[in-house]
């Protein structure tokens, strides 16, 4: 039997370096959010550095994998708040990689909903300016 085998375009080479530079870049984003916001609001604690990169990696994949899901599930509210409740899907996302954290053993953890609603606030702000100054 013949095989033929599949070589890669440049084109797909590229678009998949893109992707991962996309993601590395969302980390790093994240991870530099994290550690701002572990600085400004009591009750939202990083124990050093590498619980700030270890948060940062749970963060980029919780907002990858799970976020598109809340945020379709919750898209009647979303219309009904006029996407005022994303920043509640915000909230819960940071709170889950919290406790998935804390699972793993990681030093991360969010001390009450008021921490998670600034800290949310407060990561995405940052995160955005991170985003934008890596691009």
């Amino acid at each position: 039997m013949f095989f033929c085998w599949r070589f890669d375009s440049e084109s797909e080479r590229k678009g998949k370096r893109h992707w991962l530079w996309r993601i590395g870049a969302r980390w790093a984003a994240n991870a530099g959010a994290l550690w701002v916001a572990s600085l400004a609001i009591p009750g939202f604690d990083l124990d050093g550095w590498e619980a700030v990169l270890a948060a940062a990696g749970i963060f980029t994949a919780v907002n990858l994998v799970i976020w598109p899901v809340a945020m379709a599930l919750s898209l009647p509210l979303q219309c009904l708040t006029l996407g005022a409740f994303t920043w509640v899907v915000n909230a819960g996302m940071l709170a889950l990689s919290a406790w998935i954290a804390g699972q793993l053993g990681v030093g991360f953890s969010i001390d009450g909903a008021a921490a998670a609603f600034v800290g949310a606030l407060l990561v995405g702000v940052v995160s955005f300016f991170f985003e934008r100054m890596l691009r």
